[in-house]
């Protein structure tokens, strides 16, 4: 999922909506024109479709389901890489088996991102206008965990940038005693953990993933983990979402997607927070 967006953000988007489902589409359809003033949705019910309104005009952003009643979304998603008339278009999965399929490997890098049906369709607005239409500004703190001080140093500028509080914490071993000291107070800490895979010292940022989500039994929804990995072996990428990542990007970073990334999980562990009044 390391590829560039070089899409250009629009006040008036034209998001693809391809699902085999007339209601997921219907639904969908509803959020997305409620939530983004100003969007057009073409909504397809097949790959067929699909191809048909790609050549008509020119679309911002796609969603597909990963299940058509013509082809899988995976087909869908080169077919769009390889005639879109645009440099590059996002194409977010939409599926309810997102994780299983995210562990065995089966969404490759024609797809952009992918988002899981379980979160609702409000969330799927609020993950799509990330991309069409991102925020400048938000808040929360954020523990961002980075043995590299001129890596740590120009990611933290960025994440400044958008009004976000930042811990920084040099090893995995700083980050357990961070968050250890702060469910001693009785608190969470942070709303995000960010962290490099490869570390220095004895635990890599996959060991504080488990210890996130073993020792201190903090699932998705309570303290989300985005992990960055160089890593391009898929069976290690899939160990870290089997581990209980919320999600991964890919190195070298490009800050538009991790943005859209950290921002999306941000905004879903906050309001899981105030729905459950902790």
């Amino acid at each position: 999922m390391n590829d560039v967006l070089r899409h250009i953000a629009s006040d008036n988007p034209r998001v693809m909506v391809v699902d085999g489902s007339k209601v997921a589409r219907t639904l969908v359809t509803r959020v997305l024109e409620k939530d983004l003033p100003g969007a057009t949705v073409i909504a397809c019910a097949s790959g067929r479709e699909a191809k048909q309104a790609l050549h008509e005009g020119v679309v911002d952003l796609v969603t597909t389901a990963l299940r058509l009643p013509d082809m899988d979304g995976t087909t869908l998603a080169h077919y769009v890489r390889d005639n879109a008339s645009q440099a590059y278009i996002p194409i977010v999965a939409v599926s309810g088996d997102v994780e299983e399929r995210l562990q065995k490997r089966e969404i490759d890098d024609a797809i952009t991102d992918y988002f899981d049906k379980a979160a609702g369709y409000a969330a799927l607005a609020d993950f799509i206008r990330g991309y069409v239409a991102p925020v400048e500004r938000a808040e929360g703190k954020v523990l961002y965990v980075e043995d590299s001080r001129v890596v740590a140093l120009a990611t933290r500028r960025m994440l400044e940038r958008y009004g976000l509080e930042v811990h920084l914490s040099g090893s995995a071993e700083e980050a357990v005693e961070f968050l250890a000291a702060a469910q001693d107070r009785g608190e969470i800490g942070p709303d995000l953990v960010l962290t490099d895979v490869s570390l220095k010292g004895e635990m890599s940022g996959g060991d504080l993933l488990e210890w996130i989500r073993i020792d201190l039994k903090l699932g998705k929804g309570r303290l989300p983990v985005l992990v960055m990995t160089g890593d391009e072996n898929p069976m290690n990428q899939a160990a870290l979402l089997k581990a209980g990542a919320n999600d991964l990007v890919e190195k070298p970073v490009e800050e538009r997607l991790l943005m859209t990334k950290l921002l999306f999980q941000l905004r879903v562990a906050q309001r899981s927070r105030a729905q459950s009044g902790s």
